[in-house]
């Protein structure tokens, strides 16, 4: 089994900046590709970004592209979310996903393991 942790989440203005952080433990031995999602009050959970096992291979969604980056430290068996010129739509609980195949994925079907999740909330 793998644990994620997700932690960085805050209230923020619009235009602001917040770096969020997924801590992984477990059978973190094996590749895990990461991913972010998030979930809107009343929303489905949508597809942030992802990144694989070497950290090579990244794949962001729409809304995001150009403004969030994610990244990671496989030593630290973490991954992030740099978050730059936030906007009030970016306000949801974000979610940590991972799954053991080296690719990139936004389809949350694909991904074994769920972090809890942190809020953000984006003041305009």
């Amino acid at each position: 089994q793998v644990q994620l942790v997700e932690s960085g989440g805050g209230l923020v203005q619009a235009g602001g900046s917040l770096r969020l952080s997924c801590a992984a433990s477990g059978r973190t031995s094996s590749s895990l590709s990461m991913a972010w999602f998030r979930q809107a009050p009343g929303k489905e959970r949508a597809f942030v970004a992802a990144i694989n096992w070497s950290g090579d291979n990244t794949y962001y969604g729409d809304s995001v592209k150009g403004r969030f980056t994610i990244s990671r430290a496989n030593v630290k068996n973490a991954v992030y979310l740099h978050m730059n010129s936030l906007k009030p739509e970016d306000t949801a609980v974000y979610y940590c996903a991972a799954h053991r195949l080296d690719t990139v994925s936004f389809q949350a079907i694909l991904y074994d393991y769920w972090g809890q999740g942190t809020q953000v909330t984006v003041s305009s």
